[in-house]
This record gives C-alpha cells, structure tokens and sequence, in this order.
C-alpha cells in the first residue's frame, strides 16, 4: 500500500511503563552491527507478510538489527493493528520529510536511517545496507548495552574522524522477539502472521555529542508483557529530524 498521510503532532514521545522489572544476569549485546533495519507494516496490509517474513530472517543475523515498527494509518480499512503505535507513523513521516520526499507506505524499511526501500524487496535490503554503510560515520559509533540485575547499563565511545563533529541522540527500544498475531478482518483476514522484534515502547536516554557516554536505566522504564529484548542506536540528528544511524547494539533480556 502507499499513501500520503497528514499525522498529528505526538506529544508524548518517550515515557516510563511502570510494569513489574525483568531479572537478569549481566550478558554482553552483540558487537558492531553494520545495519539498523527498521520496517513499517501493518496488520492491515495485504502486502505486508512477505516483509514480515524478512525481517524474521534478518532478525537471526548477528550482523543486522531488524526492527518492526507497526504503524497504525491502516486501521480504518476494517481492522485495528493490535501492535500500532501513532509514534511509528510519525517517524516514517519525520523520515520522509528529512529526505524531501512524500513516499510514505507499506511495507516500507528504512535502512541505517538513510535510504528506503520496499520492505518485501530482500535484494534490495541488502544493497541498501551495503550503499549507506560507505557514509561516513554510518555505524561507526561502538554501542554496548549491559544488563545486571535490575538495571540495564548504555556505553556510547567517542567519534573518530568524520563522525567527531556528529552529534544526535540515543534512543532504547523496548522490544518483543516474535509476536504471532491471528488476523480476522481485514484484508489479511483469516491469516496469522508472526511480528518480529517488534518495538514495544520507547525511551530516550539521553543526547550525544561525539564524546563517550554511559547511561543507567531501571528496566521497568522499558518493561511491559511480551518485551524479551532491547535495541539502543545512536541517531544522528533528533527525533523529528532522523539521520542517519551512527550505531547500535541488541541484547536479549531473558
């Protein structure tokens, strides 16, 4: 589907879910990806599965951070997205706008930030993730998350080069590792498509200036049912204006 949508102002960007905390071991996150790979679906797009299922495939790389990012512009066409999130919408919209562009739709990913493609296209995935890691200062930034106890820990290094006089924010993802939903109307009525790594919620932690930072978090800043995993990336730009992605780092909470 493609559309060209007006969105509402978010007010409320990022916030604490009180919801009971996940208990954890430390465990490192996986080192350097060299791709953030964010996909707007919905539940309600005859063309989505097909991308859903990529992303589940990209999900078990090391080396990419697949994120579905379910929005929720579709719901009038007979079903209500069970997963959506307005804050989705605005960030494919803040996205287009950034490139100039009008091309908001679905199935639609959005690699490193900066280039986007049809999210059911994986050729094009690929080649998307390996035009926009020759920019400078794309994924370049090591990111480390630790979890122990009740608290999950955020190291961002220092710029080097290029990316030294970067600067932007960074953003924790709470997310759910495979969310099978059963769809009954619609126009994937009758289909049950499983969501992975689905962002639940949202939380900046902090800005960055191209020094190194180390942030705290309680996980029950993040924590809500069905939330196992945990995404911190390294935006350049804000959150109305995204560029690209200077870094990330995944962990799994359980």
């Amino acid at each position: 589907m493609t559309a060209m949508m007006a969105y509402s102002s978010i007010s409320r960007w990022s916030g604490a879910l009180g919801v009971c905390a996940i208990v954890v071991v430390a465990r490192p996150a996986h080192a350097e990806p060299r791709a953030v790979v964010e996909l707007f679906t919905s539940q309600g797009c005859s063309s989505c599965p097909p991308a859903d299922q990529i992303i589940g495939e990209l999900a078990k790389d090391p080396g990419v951070i697949a994120l579905s990012l379910p929005i929720d512009y579709w719901d009038y066409l007979g079903w209500k997205d069970t997963l959506a999130d307005s804050r989705f919408s605005a960030r494919q919209k803040a996205y287009s706008r950034m490139r100039g562009d009008r091309d908001v739709y679905t199935p639609q990913a959005v690699v490193n930030g900066s280039k986007h493609v049809i999210g059911s296209d994986r050729a094009s995935i690929e080649g998307a993730m390996i035009e926009t890691k020759k920019a400078d200062g794309v994924m370049s930034v090591p990111v480390k998350m630790s979890v122990s106890g009740k608290q999950l820990t955020v190291s961002v290094e220092a710029a080097k080069g290029a990316t030294a006089t970067a600067h932007g924010e960074v953003w924790l993802c709470s997310v759910a590792k495979a969310v099978p939903i059963t769809i009954s109307r619609g126009e994937n009525r009758g289909r049950e498509v499983t969501y992975h790594n689905v962002v639940r919620n949202l939380l900046k932690v902090g800005d960055w200036n191209g020094s190194s930072g180390s942030w705290t978090v309680p996980l029950e800043n993040i924590s809500r049912d069905g939330v196992d995993a945990a995404v911190v990336y390294v935006q350049d730009g804000n959150r109305d204006k995204p560029g690209p992605m200077l870094g990330a780092a995944y962990t799994s909470l359980h």
